[in-house]
């Protein structure tokens, strides 16, 4: 997710990182299941490490090569809520956001600095999952493997929504055909991978619904609360 802010806490952005990292994979580790925490704690720390970090990076180059300053920083309101809904069975992914400050971006340059993270999920979703499929030897790595490109799906859906201060929203804003197909390429690859991770289609239904509900709320407290210090 990038979003725009003056202050750029560059000095923290690999303390913010890591913090950001570490609380998504326990909260990935809960929705695989709590009383397995152990076992799945590393599968999720692989997976969210690939996933994360690299979407956040994505952002933060982009908007550098079009002359603007940025730097990754955490929420803890984002990711006390990420622990929360794991609990819950479904998962709010609002850990942090790349924080971007320019006074030159157009609607393109902001919409495609905003695109390349969901995009880099996506193409990584694609090489995860062919290799999934041949690293067949081990049970483990094959199911991180496949986690791994559960997440990157995950996270390319999340940030597509069309709600501020999520990516889906600056990209709409600038192209809607690049917008409507990411969206439905991911929605479509989300339910085809759903029995791979043995969840229920109908389940993961239900859960974007109510999840998309919740994002609208979220949005809502952007301005306020959800990043300390704004």
């Amino acid at each position: 997710m990038a979003n725009a802010r003056s202050n750029i806490p560059t000095k923290e952005e690999l303390t913010d990182l890591i913090i950001a990292d570490i609380a998504l994979s326990i909260a990935f580790s809960i929705i695989l299941g709590f009383k397995n925490f152990i076992y799945y704690f590393p599968m999720a720390l692989i997976a969210v490490t690939v996933s994360f970090i690299l979407h956040e990076y994505m952002h933060k180059i982009t908007a550098q090569h079009f002359g603007a300053v940025a730097a990754f920083k955490r929420s803890d309101f984002g990711i006390i809520i990420a622990l929360v809904t794991s609990f819950i069975g479904f998962l709010m992914a609002m850990p942090g956001a790349t924080m971007i400050y320019t006074n030159n971006f157009t609607k393109r340059e902001n919409g495609i600095v905003s695109l390349v993270g969901p995009l880099t999920n996506l193409i990584l979703f694609f090489i995860v999952f062919a290799l999934a499929f041949l690293i067949q030897f081990n049970t483990y790595i094959e199911a991180t493997l496949i986690f791994t490109a559960f997440i990157n799906l995950w996270l390319a859906f999340f940030n597509m929504l069309p709600i501020y201060p999520l990516d889906g929203s600056k990209v709409l804003s600038w192209n809607k055909l690049i917008y409507g197909t990411m969206l439905i390429a991911t929605i479509v690859l989300l339910i085809y991978l759903t029995p791979f991770i043995g969840f229920s289609v109908i389940g993961m239904i239900y859960n974007i619904i109510f999840l998309l509900i919740i994002a609208i709320i979220m949005s809502t407290l952007y301005r306020g609360i959800l990043f300390r210090g704004f």
